[in-house]
């Protein structure tokens, strides 16, 4: 089954490069934000947490583009990043000015929440490096036409940051696409990132220009509403329901707006609480619907990066066997998995992907 037309191994550097802003996660494990006398540190942002799960945890060639103010925060994400896997030639360094009055790095405290304590996240992340990057500053010709990339993956969290990261996005999507490189895109609504830069309008705005250079289309049903302007009666507004049909409805709306999309998709959770959700998937491509394997009851650990684990699963999918059915199977079992462990991004192994995606359980492995 041939649904995307996917360049050869052989004259690609890249089997998968992002773009996206990688914030230093501060997580106070089991804690409170606002109590809290340590923390540990992670790295993770929604664009990057794609790429370093196809890197880790499925084994592809991944780069990163971003930028970071060159001091002892964007060196010591660096290292997080090199510890992922993850290509850091493409970053952009950016002079740093002493106390960030011109430039700084993002922070982002996450606490996962617990029974009825749902996640909070509290981001510090204005005036960072990568959210002043602009349409010119990165060669994308060169990137996809010299180097090679198979697979580009951008998102609306990107999009949101300023009133150039939305254009850079743009650029970004049509050199890939003058290449013949696959563009994703996952959706990714944040409210607290479009308050401040022209609210809903402008979120639409910018993502349906930027829907038009798409072919994988990621996102669950606020996303789609939200970003897309795509209105779907059935869905509870309380996520404690999953009503397929009404996903159906919305998918097919989106695919008869937009043609260019070969593939969408979306993660299905219901929240019973913090810590048990239902998950499941579904994903339209070649004129039908594949849903994943159902799993209720789901107990979480950490939910944050569960979607973007599910993405990486499902664009490996479609990449390795280009089958639509796999693919949501393999970023349902992924995006499972990624939310059993802490921090934003995978730390599940391709055959525990594999196990899980067969039937296999949680007995002990000796």
């Amino acid at each position: 089954m041939t649904i995307l037309d996917i360049r050869p191994v052989e004259e690609c550097r890249y089997d998968i490069v992002s773009l996206g802003e990688v914030m230093l996660r501060l997580d106070p494990g089991e804690g409170r934000i606002r109590t809290t006398r340590q923390f540990r540190a992670w790295e993770g942002g929604g664009e990057y947490n794609v790429a370093r799960g196809l890197r880790r945890c499925f084994g592809l060639r991944a780069g990163l583009v971003t930028a970071f103010a060159r001091n002892e925060v964007g060196l010591l994400m660096e290292d997080l990043i090199l510890q992922g896997g993850v290509d850091t030639s493409l970053i952009r360094w950016v002079d740093y000015d002493g106390i960030g009055r011109t430039v700084r790095n993002g922070l982002n405290f996450t606490e996962r929440g617990f029974g009825v304590r749902g996640a909070v996240g509290c981001s510090d992340r204005g005036n960072t490096a990568a959210s002043q990057v602009k349409p010119g500053d990165i060669d994308w010709d060169d990137l996809f036409g010299k180097r090679g990339v198979r697979w580009f993956h951008t998102g609306g969290i990107y999009a949101a940051l300023s009133e150039t990261s939305g254009p850079v996005v743009i650029e970004a999507a049509e050199a890939a696409k003058r290449h013949g490189t696959v563009v994703s895109y996952d959706l990714n609504y944040r409210p607290s990132l479009w308050k401040g830069f022209g609210g809903l309008d402008m979120c639409r705005k910018i993502n349906r220009e930027i829907a038009r250079h798409v072919d994988v289309m990621i996102g669950n049903e606020e996303d789609f509403t939200a970003c897309l302007g795509f209105e779907v009666a059935g869905i509870d507004a309380n996520l404690t329901d999953l009503d397929t049909d009404a996903f159906q409805r919305m998918i097919e709306t989106a695919v008869a707006t937009f043609p260019n999309f070969k593939v969408t998709a979306t993660t299905m959770r219901g929240v019973k609480s913090a810590t048990v959700n239902d998950w499941g998937a579904l994903c339209w491509a070649d004129g039908r619907f594949h849903a994943a394997a159902h799993r209720p009851n789901l107990e979480i650990l950490d939910r944050v990066g569960g979607g973007d684990s599910f993405a990486s699963g499902l664009i490996y999918g479609l990449m390795t066997f280009g089958d639509p059915q796999q693919a949501v199977e393999y970023g349902a079992a992924h995006g499972a998995l990624a939310m059993t462990t802490p921090g934003d991004t995978t730390m599940a192994t391709l055959w525990e992907v594999e196990k899980l995606v067969g039937g296999g359980g949680a007995r002990v492995d000796r």
